[in-house]
């Protein structure tokens, strides 16, 4: 089973989060400092609002021995539009335009 990586910061993740096991939260702005906190051993999978914050994420950890990460294309959006458990208000995200169809 993956390890999902939330990297949205703590007050984005109050208003709305995934309802997931094996949920790690580690806001971007913390991963630089907080990142050997994860499990280098196991698959991650990382999300953010879009996909876009993930993406750096992926790029920092790849540079940093991480082989096993992926980036969740379309992010909470994403998984908001196609209806998958969360927790919070689903109305707390910004939708893409695109409807998340795209990519």
């Amino acid at each position: 089973m993956p390890y999902w990586l939330m990297l949205r910061e703590r007050a984005e993740i109050e208003r709305l989060s995934f309802d997931v096991p094996e949920l790690i939260i580690m806001p971007l702005s913390e991963l630089e400092n907080r990142f050997t906190e994860l499990p280098i051993d196991k698959e991650l999978i990382l999300v953010c609002q879009h996909g876009v914050r993930s993406l750096k994420a992926i790029y920092f950890l790849m540079y940093h021995g991480y082989n096993n990460v992926t980036n969740m294309s379309g992010g909470l959006a994403k998984w908001v539009l196609r209806q998958f458990p969360i927790k919070g208000d689903p109305t707390a995200i910004e939708m893409p335009i695109d409807g998340g169809r795209c990519c």
